[in-house]
């Protein structure tokens, strides 16, 4: 054999190894999964919104955020968006992202999660992940951004400013997450301000904007609000706020234009997201259950800061902002609800699992519109 070889000319000799080492690059790919004809298979990520992802506000950010992410990792990002609650077409979502090659899905909904838990166990070998509480099912993870860090600075804001020490919150519903924003938010401006009063507006929807104006004029009109914010997925309330010529704190939306516009409560989504795709392309996404992301790693910020609100007012902002960075947490007792009742003892921290699933109550100074 060795002497056949030999006599095989010099350029044979060359076409055979080139043959053979062809023939070892096949039988490799056949048993690996190799496709000889691209160098690395691209990555498929999907991402399922309530709203339309040119909406102002919050369905425009979060688009933003995992696009930026998603172009500088190298993925490819695939979109569902106008998915409402409660119909059951987040689950039909999930049936096409998975029919078109989807590794992981974003569902981008507090209500999502619930509502397709069967989905989502029907697919064990897509990675889910969300920012609302997951249901308790392997392959899924909520990814938390501290949102609650830039209401409670926001807050802060707000009780150094405002004159009639009334300030007016418009908020979708009452669930934990709602909740712990508010919260934070109350317990900001209660820092800032013992006199202040926060009173709250329910909506009872992400994005209904005759209410959301309604309760801005209410507020105003009827509590004595000089101070406006919100939790709600459109722009309505700071539209309303601006047309009354009352100030507004914004939030996923960056409004430095508008006259009245005293700070912007954002999420650098792109952030938020990076690090969500990282560890599912590391296959580290569902390996715990809970992540939390916040203003120590860049992710969380009080934007836009008018210069209206003054030196000594900007001054303390940016000192309780340098606390958050140094772990000081916000929700440190003693804290009492509105009925008065000792929620957290003096020296004792909420942690992450009770702001997570158990916020079922308000801090003391917050009040309701219609009770």
């Amino acid at each position: 054999m060795k002497k056949w070889f030999q006599e095989v000319p010099t350029w044979g000799r060359w076409t055979l190894a080139l043959l053979s080492g062809l023939l070892v690059f096949g039988m490799l790919a056949m048993v690996f999964g190799f496709d000889a004809g691209d160098d690395r298979r691209t990555e498929k990520v999907g991402f399922i919104i309530l709203g339309g992802i040119d909406e102002p506000g919050w369905n425009e950010s979060h688009y933003e955020g995992i696009k930026s992410a998603c172009e500088t990792l190298g993925v490819a990002l695939l979109v569902r968006e106008h998915v409402a609650e409660g119909t059951g077409a987040v689950n039909e979502a999930i049936r096409s992202l998975a029919d078109e090659g989807a590794g992981m899905i974003f569902l981008c909904s507090y209500g999502y999660p619930e509502e397709a838990r069967e989905t989502v166990a029907a697919y064990p070998g897509i990675a889910f992940a969300t920012h609302a509480p997951s249901p308790d099912v392997p392959n899924i993870t909520s990814c938390f951004p501290r949102m609650f860090q830039g209401r409670y600075l926001a807050g802060a804001l707000a009780g150094l400013r405002t004159k009639t020490n009334v300030i007016g919150y418009v908020a979708a519903m009452p669930n934990a997450q709602v909740n712990r924003n508010l919260n934070a938010f109350a317990l900001g401006a209660l820092r800032a301000n013992p006199n202040a009063r926060i009173v709250v507006a329910w909506t009872g929807a992400w994005e209904d904007a005759e209410k959301e104006k309604e309760n801005v004029l209410q507020l105003v009109h009827r509590s004595g609000a000089d101070i406006i914010t919100y939790q709600q997925d459109d722009q309505a309330v700071p539209d309303a706020c601006e047309a009354l010529g009352v100030d507004f704190i914004s939030v996923n939306t960056r409004l430095a234009n508008y006259p009245h516009h005293l700070a912007s409560i954002t999420c650098r989504w792109d952030i938020y997201y990076r690090h969500i795709l990282q560890r599912y392309l590391k296959g580290e996404l569902n390996a715990i259950r809970n992540r939390w992301i916040g203003i120590d790693e860049g992710a969380i910020h009080l934007a836009d800061v008018s210069e209206r609100i003054g030196l000594d007012a900007g001054y303390a902002v940016a000192g309780l902002r340098r606390d958050l960075e140094g772990f000081h947490p916000i929700f440190r007792g003693p804290i009492r609800d509105t009925r008065g009742l000792l929620r957290v003892g003096a020296g004792e921290v909420l942690h992450d699992d009770a702001l997570l699933a158990r916020m079922d109550w308000y801090v003391e100074g917050v009040e309701f519109l219609d009770r």
